[in-house]
């Protein structure tokens, strides 16, 4: 049997953090929040730089299309369950493969990164899969979509709830330069 997925009927909000120029873009549907905000890439190397990378080692990542992505269970009628492998990028109607986490482990891990910045680096990103219950319960973290500087996409995040399919599409999103 296909899934059947409940689209997205929400509208979508666009801002722009006044102090660093990120933009940001979020909608809500069926209960749950979903948003992605720009790390630029010099915000990236401070933060990755600060926790034991050299810039050689993880400009690859910070140049590479970054988001702090949050999805939040507000109002939905039960658990909301994702696994992110389900959720999709476009770029001028072309679908595109995200980067694992697990990819760029490797690649800082062959880059002779630490241990300890291995560590943080995974703990920053995004989970893959998530379970949160109703009421607000909610994770965020950072998602590379592999991307050049300024390219722009669309993405659509999935869940599932109680054997139903939904998901919500984030339109006309851009890369940071």
């Amino acid at each position: 049997m296909l899934p059947v997925f409940y689209p997205a009927q929400a509208q979508q909000l666009q801002s722009v953090n006044d102090a660093t120029g990120a933009r940001s873009w979020s909608t809500t549907h069926a209960g749950v929040y979903f948003s992605l905000t720009q790390i630029r890439p010099e915000q990236g190397d401070a933060f990755y730089v600060n926790r034991g990378f050299s810039l050689e080692q993880i400009r690859p990542f910070t140049a590479s299309c970054v988001y702090m992505t949050v999805l939040r269970n507000d109002s939905a009628a039960g658990v909301v369950h994702f696994v992110r492998d389900n959720w999709s990028i476009s770029v001028e109607g072309e679908a595109r493969a995200f980067k694992t986490v697990e990819q760029w482990v490797k690649q800082l891990a062959a880059a002779e990164a630490s241990k300890s910045a291995l560590i943080a680096f995974r703990w920053a990103q995004f989970p893959p899969e998530q379970e949160y219950e109703p009421g607000g319960d909610w994770n965020q973290g950072m998602l590379s979509l592999g991307l050049p500087a300024g390219q722009v996409f669309d993405i659509t995040a999935r869940w599932d709830l109680g054997g139903q399919n939904f998901e919500a599409t984030l339109t006309g999103v851009e890369c940071a330069n």
